[in-house]
């Protein structure tokens, strides 16, 4: 048997090196790590030129709410943190949740067995103290925290991980979507057992339990780290009819626990309204509890709107910094915290739409797209062009894959012998919304579009306002031919990035290809080391081969604090837990 206390070491890149202050926080609860690491923390006066790529900017409608009470007041148990969302939370179940602003509260409240070192992003203990597993990669034994409570006051025990794991494995096809994280790692449900890598949950004693896989999965305990793995107390499951959607919220079908979630972690929920998710420090929590007493998350949509309430003191911080907030924030002494690169950011094909089937048109917009060109002046400094879909953290990148340079005239020399006949081509693209993928999505689309249209492509652009359904109209059967995403990664291995995207068939790109499915179930099973980093770049290679998306940037995702903020726990895949905020009387 091999015993990890903490999970496999990883590397992680620090921070730019020129902004590497160093700055300590309160202890990761359970592994003592220090909360804070060799991030960015700048203080923006001196570094804002260092954030912008050549210039770029815009003004937008005020859209942001009435002020809050003002996030003041000394340090301390009672501390109170006001964050300001891009976009509502779609669900607090995280079982069910596909998005950022969701997993973002859903951190606060729910924990799983496996955690984030704050330093390498590598696997950490959590709920589970530690684990073991069998020689053939397919048990896996976890001894659990004792003296863990739900919010509920039910106890955390191995009977709580039994119900988590069969509550995801036996989840009712009404509620399941193409994007679902558990579809994504475990592949099958219930009702499809001969796809699932999921076998069974077993009970051994009150705090060990043992779960048995059918295969090998080598990224099985980073990604028991993502949020949609956090434990749910079992009862709150059951008085809630968790399964059952039958509540609206933000115009969204959702269940009663999917608007009251019960976790393990050191904030409980209190309530939702329509823009605002409050929480409160839960006065039993197992771990450090922190200065952070309550956590209000205020949604905000446009950039300007987040910029203007940190400047009033209306909240004290907000997400996905814009090129155009640089300056300003500057202007105010106020910080930006920067981190380490770990999402995607895709012009995304729906190869059954008529005429993008023939790979030779695939191509082809592929060779008329800049990539430069559309990030300049529209990211933060240190955002790359991207040219397969693993991030260069993972060590998995392909230097062998097929290169499309931007040439128009091969462009429309392909879309000749494709016998392109001018056929109107629907491009799907979001509004009112910011995403650390795609900081400014109109502006990105013009690009895209202008440089499609001069190739030869004949562009109908299709704006979806993000809260009304973008994410379901783009991941759906919808009558497009391209669209904008990207993909934020939520755990370390390249199976979150290539797997998630195309280990199977998906209405997003309708990409039937049984080389790539194979070769990333067989990846997924390999340990680390040459053979599996073969098999990853060998997968690259042919995706980009046969283009059913065009990746264009790994991005670059900052934040910004108030002055009062002493500390924050940035993580590259997110893992952002408020109880390891510090405060100073700034």
């Amino acid at each position: 048997m091999t015993k990890s206390g903490r999970g496999k070491s990883g590397s992680a890149e620090s921070g730019s090196a020129q902004h590497g202050t160093i700055i300590s926080g309160p202890a990761d609860p359970g592994t003592g790590t220090p909360a804070l690491s060799r991030r960015s923390v700048i203080r923006a006066s001196a570094v804002a030129a260092a954030f912008m790529l050549a210039g770029c900017t815009a003004e937008a409608a005020d859209d942001s709410p009435s002020p809050a009470p003002a996030a003041t007041g000394p340090a301390g148990p009672r501390g109170r943190f006001v964050f300001a969302a891009a976009a509502r939370p779609v669900t607090l179940d995280p079982a069910l949740a596909t998005d950022t602003e969701s997993y973002r509260v859903t951190r606060q409240v729910l924990e799983g067995l496996v955690g984030v070192d704050p330093l390498t992003s590598a696997p950490t203990p959590l709920l589970a103290k530690s684990w073991t597993k069998s020689e053939d990669r397919r048990t896996y034994t976890f001894e659990l925290r004792r003296d863990v409570t739900f919010h509920d006051g039910e106890p955390f025990n191995a009977e709580a991980v039994r119900r988590n794991f069969e509550r995801w494995y036996t989840l009712p096809e009404s509620v399941r979507s193409d994007s679902l994280m558990y579809r994504s790692v475990f592949r099958g449900f219930s009702d499809t057992p001969k796809t699932a890598v999921y076998r069974e949950c077993v009970v051994e004693d009150e705090y060990t339990v043992r779960v048995e896989l059918t295969e090998p999965l080598n990224s099985f305990i980073p990604a028991l780290a993502a949020p949609a793995f956090a434990m749910s107390s079992p009862k709150a499951l059951t008085d809630a009819a968790a399964d059952a959607l039958t509540q609206e919220r933000n115009g969204r079908k959702v269940s009663g626990y999917g608007v009251a979630p019960v976790g393990t972690g050191p904030f409980r929920f209190v309530g939702w309204n329509e823009d605002t998710v409050e929480l409160a420090a839960y006065p039993e929590y197992w771990g450090e509890a922190g200065q952070i007493g309550t956590v209000v998350f205020r949604t905000i949509s446009s950039p300007e709107g987040r910029l203007r309430a940190l400047k009033k003191g209306d909240v004290d911080g907000y997400d996905l910094v814009t090129v155009n907030d640089v300056g300003d924030l500057a202007r105010n002494g106020l910080q930006i915290q920067q981190r380490d690169p770990y999402s995607i950011l895709y012009l995304g094909i729906n190869t059954n739409f008529p005429g993008l089937d023939n790979v030779l048109i695939r191509r082809a917009v592929a060779h008329a797209i800049d990539k430069p060109a559309v990030l300049e002046g529209l990211f933060l400094n240190g955002t790359k062009a991207a040219n397969q879909f693993l991030p260069e953290k993972l060590g998995l990148t392909s230097d062998s894959i097929t290169s499309y340079g931007y040439d128009v005239d091969k462009a429309r020399e392909l879309l000749k012998e494709a016998g392109y006949d001018g056929r109107e081509l629907p491009f799907y693209y979001p509004r009112r919304v910011t995403r650390s993928y795609l900081p400014t999505p109109e502006k990105v689309y013009a690009r895209l579009s202008s440089q499609l249209t001069a190739a030869g492509f004949n562009i109908r652009p299709v704006p979806v306002d993000w809260s009304q359904g973008y994410l379901d109209r783009v991941q759906g059967k919808e009558d497009r031919a391209f669209h904008l995403l990207g993909l934020a990664g939520s755990y370390e291995a390249g199976d979150n990035f290539v797997g998630t995207l195309f280990g199977r068939y998906t209405a997003e790109f309708s990409y039937n290809d049984p080389e790539v499915f194979t070769g990333i179930e067989k990846a997924r099973t390999l340990a680390e080391g040459q053979e599996q980093t073969d098999a990853y770049q060998a997968i690259s290679d042919r995706l980009s081969e046969r283009v059913p998306a065009v990746p264009l940037a790994f991005p670059i995702s900052a934040l910004a604090l108030s002055p009062r903020v002493g500390g924050y726990p940035t993580s590259p895949v997110l893992h952002e837990v408020f109880n390891r905020i510090t405060l100073t009387d700034s």
